[in-house]
């Protein structure tokens, strides 16, 4: 196993073509948990995302059509030959370019724009860019994934963590967002197919009590979260959204999302009210 940063970071990757529609979008919102009671899943607010007449698409969508390209981009990559067994998923980011549609057909480019030493691990970061087929730019992905054991090659140690919530003094908002064990059950139609959040064996090997929530489940029901009590709902008005995932949640817990209006820059920390353990942090969010 081993990572050269010098081919890695000049590896090519061809384009990859996806598409999703209006019925895609609408499990995704289900999937987040929206309409859970005691909402009424035919409420107004509700039905904006379950419902395809003027369907509302959330930012944090954007990672769903690109998502498989994760792993893909990785072992097909010149240069990384790395243990996928130890690999984490640190941080998701995500720009936007344009509104996403309901509806769309993509073309997807993925590069490696860096590769972080951090000692005991390696942090390969992963750019994709998403573009309506023949079209302009939509989105910008980045994902930030954590190779442990494979540090020691010599290379930049990377930024500081930013976006920290500020502890000298209370969030502006503060909201709790409920969940249902069955959550990752349909969240996982989605496209994590990853038996840690079904099979309660495959959860107990791995050192949990029971199957745990996707951390990009939470990434959305965050989102979502801070755009419908902090921007009335207008998913249009995001232009950035990005979260560190800090720990594990349970499906049936409550997430507790904190917000901080810095300069109009939203920061942003969710965590789990029964254990009290922290799930997002170092988040974020601009706005127009």
């Amino acid at each position: 196993m081993s990572i050269d940063l010098e081919k890695a970071l000049a590896a090519k990757h061809k384009p990859v073509t996806t598409s999703y529609k209006e019925t895609d979008v609408i499990l995704y919102n289900l999937g987040i948990g929206t309409g859970l009671p005691p909402d009424d899943p035919t409420s107004p607010a509700n039905l904006a995302y379950l419902y395809e007449e003027h369907l509302k698409v959330l930012p944090s969508y954007g990672v769903i059509p690109v998502f498989p390209m994760m792993d893909d981009t990785i072992l097909n990559t010149d240069g990384i030959d790395i243990d996928f067994s130890k690999v984490l998923h640190g941080e998701q980011e995500i720009e936007i370019h344009r509104p996403l549609p309901a509806k769309a057909e993509l073309e997807s480019t993925a590069t490696i724009p860096a590769i972080y030493d951090k000692g005991h691990a390696a942090l390969i970061i992963m750019q994709v860019d998403t573009r309506e087929k023949g079209g302009d730019l939509l989105c910008t992905n980045r994902f930030s994934i954590f190779a442990r054991g494979e540090g020691g090659f010599g290379g930049d140690r990377g930024p500081k963590a930013g976006n920290v919530a500020p502890d000298e003094r209370a969030p502006d908002s503060v909201f709790e967002t409920k969940t249902s064990k069955r959550m990752p059950l349909l969240y996982r139609l989605t496209g994590d197919m990853n038996p840690l959040h079904a099979d309660p064996a495959v959860a107990k090997k791995a050192g949990f009590p029971q199957p745990i929530l996707q951390g990009l489940c939470t990434f959305g029901m965050a989102c979502k979260a801070v755009i419908d009590n902090v921007l009335d709902g207008d998913v249009t008005k995001v232009t950035g959204y990005g979260v560190r995932f800090a720990g594990t949640f349970f499906p049936g817990d409550t997430l507790v999302t904190k917000v901080w209006n810095i300069d109009g820059k939203l920061l942003i920390s969710s965590h789990s009210k029964e254990s009290s353990g922290f799930v997002l942090t170092n988040a974020f969010m601009t706005v127009k």
